[in-house]
Formats: C-alpha cells, structure tokens, sequence
C-alpha cells in the first residue's frame, strides 16, 4: 500500500526510458482571415505527455502526418534517432515542414520529460532574451513607409525589414522592362524572367528608400526584402543604389542554389548580402559558406529541420565567419521553438516576426508572459519543453473550415500506411 501511495502522487512521465510514441495528429490552423496556414501537429505518448510541433506557413498538413507510421512505438526522447529516420522525407521550402514540425514536437517531448526546457537540451543558452526584427506590409510611399516604422521602434523593436521591389513599380510606364507575361508569372526562376530595372525604376526605389531613412534615421539597422524575380545583373545594379542607406542586409536577390551568383553580389556589393529561409539540412549551406558567398545565413527553423538542425547551420556559419538571423513567418509555437534554438546559437543576431498586426496573435498559446514580444524581445522560456502549452478555445476559433483534421482528432487514414524506404541495396 505504502508502494501504491507514493506511486499516486509522481508524475509517471518521470519514466522517460518507458515513453513511447501512440499517435501523431493535426490541427490545421489558419492563422489570419485571408488563409495563412500554419498546421499544427501533436505527438501523444503512453504516459499522457505530448510535444506540440508546427509545419512551415503554407504547407500540408500531411508533410507531417505522413512520417506517423515511422514514429509510432519509438520512445521520443530518441530525438536525434528519429531525425535520421524521417529527414529523407523532407524538401527544401516548405517540403521541409513536416519534418521539422515533427522535430519539434520530439524536442518538447523529451524536454517535458526530463523536466528542462528545449535550450538546455541544445547545449544551454548564450542569451536570456531573443531579439525580434518585423517585418512590415508595403505602403505606397517611402514616408508611409517610414511613419509605420516609426510605429514599430515606438514598439520597442530595434531591427527592422520591409519590401523594396518591382511589385512597387506595376504601372509605373517606363520603370520596367520584361518580355509578355513574365511580371504575371511567379514560377519561372530568377534568370530565366528576363526582367529588367530601368534607371528610372532605380531611382524610383531608391527614392523610396531615401524617404523611408529620412524618417526613422540611419541608425536603427533596416533590412530588406522581396525584390521580385530579377536577375543578377539588376540585383547588382539595385543593390549599388541602395548602398547609401546602410541597409542591414540585402534578404534572396536572387534564388538560394546559385552559389556562384551570391558570390557575386557579395564580392560586389558594400551591403551585406543575405539567403537560406528554403534551405533544408546544415549540409545544403555549406556551398554558400564555403564559397564566403553570404554575409547572414537565414533559415527558417520549419523547413530547416527543426531546433537542433538549425542550431548546427548557426555553428557551422560561424566557423566561416558567417552570423545567423532566423526567418519566420508562423504561430508563437514555431516562434517559441526559434526562440529556444536562437537562445542556443552564439552567432543569431536577430528572429523575424510576421505579424505585428494581428491582435490575436499572443493568444493562441499560454504558459509564457504576455504580451510574448516585450520591447522588441522574446524572453526565453524556462519551462518544460517549449514552454508552452495550447490554447485551445483560440485554436479551435481559427481552425480551417472543413478541414478533416479537426482539433487533433485521430489520424487513423495514416495508420495502416506502408512502404520500403530503404536507401540502399
């Protein structure tokens, strides 16, 4: 009886050797009213824990759900084993997203059950708190522009990013050239649009960017982004105008896997050059750090593969002499799982937030201060895990109409799914 007493009152989730893996489900959260699709997935356990994770913005559901017949019996805290039995299932961009969601969750899993946060089981933390950079929607002048920025640092964020691109040339006659079609279409690569910037269309955006400088100033760092599918010649061109302004980084001019292009930009260019938010696993940066062919690495933790694997794409970096700035567009619960791999990284300088303005954005998590962005920073969470729990009512009020997943119900349609997977002979 005395045995039984004591064995009521323990958290049988103190049993970490015992843990296995029972089911992997989804909620497809759609973040805003206009379909910003951010899925959500939990790992449930035999002891009652789970891990919560989240699929890049934009991407299936099923990149997640898909892995579940490779998980299921595993124990959890095997996190680095269960990696390198999904990774081969994960893409660049958004192909990344399940696996890196599915990282997630393991890592609040064995954090939850070894009662530590997420940062300590990366190696500890370099700093307390994680600074945010926003990023912010166009406005149709440079003094607009600026004006809102202004409302941002009134905000307390020290790093700044806005678009500076051809889409703010449309209809201006004489800004651009490009042969028919090429400006409607957003699926042929960079080279091969021929679009090309005419002076006039340089002084234009550069105008715009002088207007935004004369607002905010020039001495809170201002990157830039979204410049459209042009090549690198123009790339070149555009970055020398813009040169004056002291802009922190110049973010995908052209398309991360032309290797031999960014070292062109940035053995040309006086502004720092920056690339990696659709980059999969540490490996596929080293082409970029071994040609010294990017000042910023810049993945995005949910296509990346997850808080330890973008961990090691900061170090590696800095072996080159490279810092890390991470790119995110997602709920707090990929926010909060960048913050732990941030908070582990010397190198990062600064995480992107994506949604400044939606009112409701704090509310879908709790167990961490509100608001969760204080003075331009993310204080990094102490608790178990992420450090952070659902909340559900709010999920549930944001959830994609009709979609089949509902609030984490069983995915049983994965259940009998099969296949041979071997790589080799």
């Amino acid at each position: 009886m005395e045995s039984q007493r004591i064995e009521d009152n323990v958290r049988t989730y103190s049993r970490p050797s015992d843990l296995k893996i029972t089911d992997v489900r989804a909620a497809a959260l759609q973040l805003t009213p206009t379909g910003w699709m951010c899925p959500l997935i939990r790992i449930d356990t035999n002891q009652g824990i789970y891990g919560i994770g989240e699929v890049r913005d934009g991407a299936s559901k099923n990149y997640a759900l898909m892995l579940k017949r490779l998980l299921i019996g595993e124990n959890p805290c095997n996190v680095d084993k269960l990696f390198r039995k999904v990774k081969q299932f994960g893409g660049h961009a958004r192909q990344g997203g399940g696996v890196s969601a599915v990282e997630m969750a393991l890592m609040d899993l064995a954090g939850k059950a070894y009662d530590v946060p997420c940062y300590m089981l990366a190696g500890g933390k370099f700093r307390d708190k994680v600074r945010m950079y926003c990023d912010t929607p166009n406005e149709s002048t440079g003094e607009a522009m600026g004006k809102k920025l202004q409302g941002r640092i009134a905000k307390g964020f020290t790093f700044l990013k806005m678009d500076v691109g051809i889409e703010m040339l449309a209809g201006i006659p004489g800004a651009l050239c490009a042969p028919a079609g090429m400006l409607e279409t957003r699926t042929v690569m960079h080279p091969f649009t021929h679009i090309r910037l005419t002076d006039k269309g340089i002084r234009i955006l550069a105008e715009y960017v002088a207007q935004v400088r004369s607002v905010i100033g020039d001495e809170i760092p201002l990157a830039v982004d979204h410049f459209g599918h042009i090549g690198v010649e123009d790339g070149l061109r555009l970055g020398e105008a813009l040169e004056p302004f002291n802009l922190a980084w110049l973010e995908d001019m052209v398309p991360w896997q032309l290797t031999d292009q960014w070292r062109m930009l940035r053995n040309h260019l006086k502004t720092p050059v920056c690339t990696g938010e659709d980059i999969y696993l540490h490996d596929n940066f080293k082409p970029l750090f071994e040609a010294q062919a990017i000042s910023v690495c810049h993945p995005d933790l949910a296509t990346a593969g997850g808080i330890l694997e973008t961990k090691k794409i900061g170090d590696l970096a800095q072996e080159y002499g490279i810092s890390m700035a991470i790119h995110m567009a997602g709920s707090p619960v990929s926010t909060i799982a960048a913050v732990h791999s941030a908070a582990a990284t010397e190198n990062f300088i600064a995480l992107e937030h994506h949604f400044t303005d939606l009112p409701y954005w704090d509310d879908f998590v709790t167990g961490i201060p509100k608001p969760i962005i204080q003075d331009g920073y993310i204080p990094v969470p102490d608790g178990p895990g992420l450090g952070i729990e659902l909340n559900e009512d709010v999920i549930r009020a944001h959830l994609t109409p009709g979609d089949p997943a509902g609030y984490f119900e069983p995915s049983t349609y994965w259940d009998a799914d099969r296949s041979w997977d071997r790589l080799w002979s």
